[in-house]
């Protein structure tokens, strides 16, 4: 082997190590096993679907077991935040800088063998995606490592070690993908600090519909919206061009607040204030 082929073998499997210190085995289903990520000392992130029994068991990378309870979970993106019987835990050191190309390794810890891991390319960055779970992705990586069994929970490391995000299989059917860091530290944020994640709902049904030219010119707007006995056009200044828009502009934090809502009644722009209600 040359030198080179060498220090590349060897700096991966120093990123596996690296990343190792902070995937933890989460026993908290009938079948296998799946991964978890130190989140903080005493919380593990993982996949909300693999989290389907009460008596939770983790294996840590020293071989300590402990037990966990769930802190807070959001299916709508697949995630669940364990918080252990005590702080043991090594926290991951994260990095969101990603592009498309760079070399990455899944990891998982699906059995108390030890570390698994496979490696590929970051082929794709996309988003904001609806999974079918009923949650809205603002953005998703999709990789060429392999997404063995018992894996979903687990992190997406780069070449240092560094967590880039969280794998699952739970969100589209078929296949895995990768939650940012950026996006999975945030709602792992707020399930620690409220147990779950406030999403806004009207209370209408929805549907495409195409804004006749001189209605947009009174809008003074390029984006037109969505049928709700009146057309939707704008929630709080911003353009609403299709349902997803209406979906992620329906955040926590506009929960129980009045909001204005720009539409076309009978032909006519006109404002509006409501209050969004809580999505169940």
């Amino acid at each position: 082997m040359s030198d080179t082929l060498r220090e590349f073998s060897n700096d991966l499997s120093a990123a596996v190590e690296k990343g190792g210190a902070s995937t933890i085995l989460v026993d908290a289903r009938k079948r296998y096993p799946a991964s978890g990520i130190a989140f903080a000392d005493d919380l593990v992130l993982t996949a909300d679907h693999v989290v389907t029994k009460e008596d939770i068991k983790v294996g840590l990378p020293d071989g300590k077991t402990l037990s966990a309870t769930v802190a807070g979970r959001d299916p709508g993106s697949d995630l669940a935040l364990l918080r252990l019987a005590e702080k043991a835990l090594s926290p991951a050191k994260t990095s969101d800088d990603v592009k498309v190309g760079q070399l990455v390794l899944a990891l998982g810890r699906p059995n108390n063998a030890g570390m698994q891991a496979s490696w590929g390319i970051v082929t794709a960055i996309s988003g904001p995606t609806r999974t079918f779970r009923g949650g809205l992705l603002d953005e998703y990586l999709q990789t060429e490592t392999t997404p063995y069994p018992g894996f979903s929970g687990g992190p997406l490391v780069n070449t240092e070690g560094e967590v880039l995000g969280l794998n699952t299989s739970g969100l589209t059917r078929g296949s895995s993908l990768t939650i940012p860091v950026k996006v999975a530290w945030r709602i792992a944020e707020a399930l620690e600090k409220h147990g779950s994640v406030k999403r806004g709902y009207l209370g209408v049904r929805t549907q495409p519909v195409e804004i006749p030219e001189a209605a947009r010119q009174a809008l003074q707007r390029e984006q037109g919206g969505l049928l709700v006995g009146d057309i939707l056009v704008a929630i709080s200044g911003q353009p609403v061009g299709d349902p997803d828009d209406l979906f992620a502009a329906l955040n926590s934090e506009t929960v129980g607040k009045a909001i204005a809502v720009e539409v076309l009644r009978g032909g006519r722009p006109e404002s509006v204030n409501v209050t969004v209600g809580e999505r169940k």
